[in-house]
């Protein structure tokens, strides 16, 4: 079974010249050790690493670990900063990118979109492009649009879109809302903590919200193991039973939307990646490796995937991949 990478990460030149131009409260700044971090309200959390401008170095990185294809998108904070006109040409300047990468090595890379999501009219007009003429296969989606909830009607025109389509969206974590009130400016507590609770908190308010009932055909898949959504599958359920509050909008216990969603392999212990297996099944759970992050781990993402049974393997290493971005 060929390996698929669905949680990797690019950037290009030109998009940081636009985000250091244009990135309002996004700032580049070096942090401990030296390197360059891309902070929010003075936190770090995002390291700019060599790995992210080089293919050539992707590929030699892939051929390494024994990763045949890497599904390629931005990384946080996307383009959700700037005028309309300034977040709609860095997603193009993305967008563009990879799309001549994808052609560049066809038998590697494939990329998922970037959208001024902020912006709906010009976030639908660039997912049609980008799937249409630039040959996207999913859309990368941070779990907030610059502190807004992803469940906000303003974005419903991309979702319907998105849904019309099929397609798989990464939905990856970010600067969580209020990160200047919740004390994360030392020890890179958005990394290590902030990320899980952007991610869990994004997801579940989606199932309680019925997003998932109103949108049945986009694929789903909640970056670094779905954060901390295996852990707290029955703390959803209880709640569900016992707070009206929690029955809304859904009829049905949130472990059963969680069986719908989408995983990656994400994660740095081998009973996390088992947990989110059992919490998704076999069939919803795909190999990431957050490369070329300062955590990422293609080797070691892989190894935990490859000492699960026999069928779990083979469908995490690329099988499901390979099914829902019809590759």
């Amino acid at each position: 079974m060929r390996v698929i990478d669905v949680h990797t990460h690019m950037l290009n030149n030109a998009y940081l010249a636009l985000l250091k131009k244009h990135g309002g409260g996004y700032k580049l700044k070096k942090v401990l050790g030296g390197q360059t971090g891309i902070t929010k309200d003075g936190a770090p959390f995002m390291t700019l690493m060599p790995g992210m401008f080089d293919y050539e170095l992707r590929i030699k990185a892939m051929d390494q670990a024994g990763v045949d294809i890497a599904i390629v998108t931005l990384t946080s904070p996307n383009v959700f900063w700037g005028a309309p006109r300034q977040s709609l040409e860095a997603a193009k300047v993305v967008n563009d990118d990879m799309a001549a990468q994808q052609k560049r090595f066809p038998d590697r890379i494939r990329f998922m979109c970037s959208l001024p999501w902020q912006h709906a009219k010009l976030a639908v007009a660039e997912l049609k492009r980008a799937c249409d003429e630039l040959g996207a296969v999913g859309v990368m989606q941070l779990a907030n649009v610059d502190g807004v909830s992803l469940t906000d009607r303003r974005f419903a025109p991309v979702w319907k879109e998105i849904d019309r389509r099929g397609l798989p969206v990464l939905i990856h974590p970010t600067a969580p809302p209020a990160t200047k009130h919740l004390d994360v400016m030392k020890y890179n507590l958005i990394a290590s903590v902030g990320f899980m609770f952007d991610t869990s908190l994004a997801v579940s308010r989606m199932i309680f919200d019925g997003f998932l009932d109103r949108y049945r055909n986009l694929k789903l898949i909640a970056a670094h193991g779905g954060g901390a959504l295996p852990y707290i599958a029955g703390r959803l359920d209880i709640c569900f039973d016992n707070m009206p509050a929690c029955r809304e909008k859904i009829s049905e216990r949130p472990s059963n939307y969680l069986k719908r969603i989408y995983y990656d392999s994400v994660v740095f212990q081998q009973e996390s990646l088992e947990l989110a297996l059992k919490v998704g099944g076999e069939d919803k759970v795909l190999y990431g490796s957050d490369y070329p992050h300062n955590i990422g781990d293609m080797k070691g993402c892989l190894a935990r995937v490859d000492a699960l049974p026999p069928a779990s393997r083979d469908a995490v290493r690329g099988g499901n991949a390979m099914r829902i971005f019809k590759l």
